[in-house]
């Protein structure tokens, strides 16, 4: 099933020539038409596929969701534009923040489709669990040992981007440059179009289904992570 035309890239081209609010107010239209209400089809038939990997998944198929707001949020970002080009999606695991929770992301311009699976991004809390997590061997070996088949099947992983070793590891030398990373998920690229294949559901299965072993991992580890805010909702199964 086809669920984005091939005009939705050209329409995400478009902002990127005319960002500004009176502009896409003025498209709204064809953005509700082109990239919106396909997001919500999509993110509802992909959500009842994943089932079959992940009968817990958070499938949201709405704003805040599973879908990433249109507008950008200037005041905590470099790219001051108002609108962003880039289309995201999410599907996580657990009662916590979508973003520090096991998920199947994949996000899409006219630059590119990316197709990731972890967490594109550690917040404190998260970066202090994975390094406690990690501080077992055998947690640490079955990590290591899920990152190299991911690398062998084409997928990417982001560079670690502490040169200094954390407390407790300098000494180790069996977790190699595991504490230095501020992320952990794999990925693979490919050409903007790819979104609007009509087979898009089986391509992107198959893409999540081979890097499900690192999804399971982050979710164990995130089940350990401790939040520090006293209000927030502790991580919980399913």
């Amino acid at each position: 099933m086809q669920f984005f035309r091939c005009e939705a890239i050209e329409f995400l081209n478009e902002i990127r020539n005319n960002n500004s609010k009176e502009w896409f107010t003025a498209n709204r239209a064809r953005y509700e038409e082109l990239i919106l209400e396909p997001s919500r089809h999509f993110v509802q038939e992909m959500g009842e596929k994943l089932l079959i990997l992940e009968p817990y998944i958070n499938a949201v198929p709405k704003v805040n969701g599973s879908l990433f707001r249109i507008y950008r949020d200037t005041r905590l970002s470099k790219d001051k534009t108002p609108i962003k080009s880039r289309i995201g999606i999410i599907f996580w695991r657990g009662s916590g923040k979508r973003l520090q929770s096991a998920n199947f992301y994949l996000h899409f311009s006219p630059d590119e489709l990316l197709v990731a699976t972890g967490i594109r991004g550690f917040s404190k809390d998260t970066l202090d669990g994975y390094r406690e997590y990690i501080k077992n061997k055998e947690r640490t070996k079955e990590l290591k040992s899920i990152i190299a088949d991911l690398k062998e099947k084409g997928f990417s992983f982001p560079k670690p981007k502490y040169k200094r070793y954390p407390r407790g590891f300098e000494k180790e030398n069996h977790y190699a440059n595991l504490p230095l990373y501020a992320s952990m998920y794999a990925y693979k690229r490919f050409n903007p179009e790819t979104i609007c294949h009509e087979d898009l559901n089986s391509f992107l299965f198959k893409i999540w289904q081979e890097s499900l072993p690192l999804f399971e991992w982050i979710y164990q580890m995130t089940l350990t992570v401790k939040v520090r805010d006293p209000k927030a909702k502790a991580l919980s199964l399913g």
